[in-house]
């Protein structure tokens, strides 16, 4: 009885054991034949036309490096060991074995502008770096050495030799022609994860009053920018260079805002042609200090309306005290160009060529007046 009864139940057994087993078997031997009820289809579309940038970033991100740098830090000693008493029982050592530096990585992003290997970032990304390697986007590693900064501006170009290799280079747009709204892409290495793209619009154009350098005419974008981005490329939707990313604003907590700032490339090409050729940017310097005009020195320099900046000092023996210039002054013009703000006043006085004379118009106790200043060149910042 209980032989007839495992026979008999032996084919059912087996087919519950194909049925489970069979898609494992499937599997690992090799497709099997389903039945056509059993296939459960899917209806896939293809767009009609794919909205991308991708041809744009093709055509820069090739350009776009990332900047590795070291910087020696000192080491703050321990108070006790400036006291010689206590130094003593530390063997006699010298002064040098006291001060000690430790190395700390720093990073952030470049672009290459001309097949020569000129690479043009940001003055912080290199600011005290004792050494400086530039990886491409291939992922080859080279040495970069420093052509020229402009701390004022915070631009470097720095300089690499691949060799017979070919370099890609990304080409240049023009900035002046971009309008608030247009559509920008930013190419950097981000936080050291590895070049990335992130698309915004421009939201504002000739940002000044930021705080963040003397000479200020930024391009800002909500397009994201962290901390290894500084440096990289801003491009256009067509994959042009229309500046270089160089700061973000943060409340403390977050690492972006959407508010970012860009150095438009008009702005950078002159200073980078500079670094090339001579290792230094020359700008022109009138030796005052200036102030924005506001209702209370309307109100006591007697000038109810109309442009202009006001002289706070000036320097003994500078070109504008020489001129005949005085504080209280209120600078209307130079060169025939109007003046709005400190702003614009920095940007046309850097432009003037050093040694040269010019007119300017300035207004005093209610008069407007004419002097002819020999402009002299601006001293460097210290870093």
């Amino acid at each position: 009885m209980s032989n007839i009864s495992v026979s008999r139940f032996k084919p059912v057994v087996y087919v519950i054991a194909l049925a489970l087993l069979g898609p494992l078997l499937c599997i690992k031997f090799g497709p099997c034949t389903l039945n056509a009820s059993e296939v459960i289809t899917f209806e896939r579309v293809a767009p009609k036309h794919r909205e991308s940038y991708a041809p744009a970033v093709q055509r820069a991100a090739a350009a776009v490096v990332s900047i590795h740098t070291k910087i020696d830090v000192p080491v703050a000693e321990h108070p006790l060991l400036r006291d010689p008493f206590f130094r003593h029982f530390f063997g006699g050592q010298d002064q040098q074995q006291f001060n000690r530096k430790e190395t700390q990585p720093g990073l952030g992003s470049g672009v290459v502008v001309h097949k020569e290997g000129y690479v043009l970032t940001n003055y912080h990304v290199i600011q005290n770096a004792s050494s400086i390697k530039i990886a491409l986007s291939t992922g080859e590693e080279l040495e970069g050495t420093v052509v020229g900064t402009d701390p004022e501006t915070d631009l470097a170009v720095l300089k690499i030799n691949a060799g017979k290799s070919k370099l890609a280079v990304i080409p240049l747009g023009y900035s002046d022609k971009l309008e608030v709204g247009d559509i920008v892409l930013a190419i950097g290495n981000p936080l050291g994860i590895g070049q990335t793209v992130t698309q915004g619009v421009i939201s504002a154009t000739k940002r000044t009053n930021v705080g963040l350098n003397t000479f200020e005419n930024y391009l800002q974008t909500d397009a994201s920018i962290n901390p290894g981005n500084s440096g990289g490329a801003l491009i256009d939707s067509e994959g042009n260079l229309i500046g270089i990313n160089t700061a973000i604003v943060t409340n403390g907590m977050a690492a972006n805002q959407g508010i970012g700032f860009a150095i438009p490339i008009d702005w950078a090409l002159d200073v980078l042609q500079q670094l090339i050729a001579d290792g230094q940017v020359v700008r022109g310097w009138l030796g005052i200090t200036l102030r924005e005009l506001n209702p209370e020195l309307r109100d006591e320099l007697k000038y109810a309306e109309g442009d202009g900046v006001v002289i706070a000092g000036i320097a003994r023996q500078g070109p504008a005290q020489k001129a005949g210039l005085a504080p209280g002054d209120i600078l209307v013009s130079i060169n025939n160009q109007k003046i709005g703000s400190i702003a614009e006043l920095l940007q046309i006085t850097a432009q003037l060529k050093p040694e040269t004379h010019y007119p300017i118009s300035a207004v005093r106790n209610g008069q407007m007046m004419d002097f002819r200043v020999l402009v002299g060149k601006r001293p460097k910042p210290d870093n």
